[in-house]
């Protein structure tokens, strides 16, 4: 059973290190990979029921969160939104789409210029220091949960 326990751990270290290798990604502090989520969890965040819940599942998995928002078209652009502060797919800060970045709740037409002044991003600490002009450490920390910045070799 330890050895079982042990392989596990050596596992998801090996799943993890990989993940790190593809992509520097905002920490999720309040909001959730909509990829990610179980069904259980999905049907208790805001304007959710079981039944759009399953819906939502059965689309999974999401490229972008252009597709997500798609699967929600049964809500209403407010709706999402509040959802967006709980769920969420996250966008690839060189590539999003205006409409993906402005997806982002409280995301405006001005950080959106922000956002794309400074591609390309190598890192994430070049969005931190970027980004950190305009708003606060707490705001920061809250886009960041939103994007990613892919690793290039």
């Amino acid at each position: 059973m330890k050895q079982l326990a042990a392989t596990l751990i050596l596992a998801l270290a090996f799943v993890s290190a990989g993940r790190a290798a593809h992509a520097q990604a905002g920490k999720p502090v309040t909001i959730t990979d909509a990829n990610l989520v179980t069904e259980a969890d999905l049907a208790k965040l805001p304007h959710m029921n079981a039944a759009l819940a399953k819906a939502v599942l059965a689309k999974r998995p999401f490229k972008t969160v252009k597709d997500l928002d798609n699967a929600l078209s049964s809500l209403t652009k407010e709706q999402r939104t509040e959802l967006y502060a709980r769920l969420f797919v996250p966008i690839n800060l060189n590539t999003a789409t205006d409409e993906q970045i402005l997806l982002i709740p409280g995301v405006g037409n001005r950080m959106l210029r922000e956002f794309k002044e400074y591609r390309p991003y190598t890192a994430l600490a070049q969005f931190h220091r970027e980004i950190g002009k305009y708003v606060d450490n707490t705001e920061l920390a809250r886009l960041e949960q939103y994007v990613f910045v892919p690793v290039t070799k």
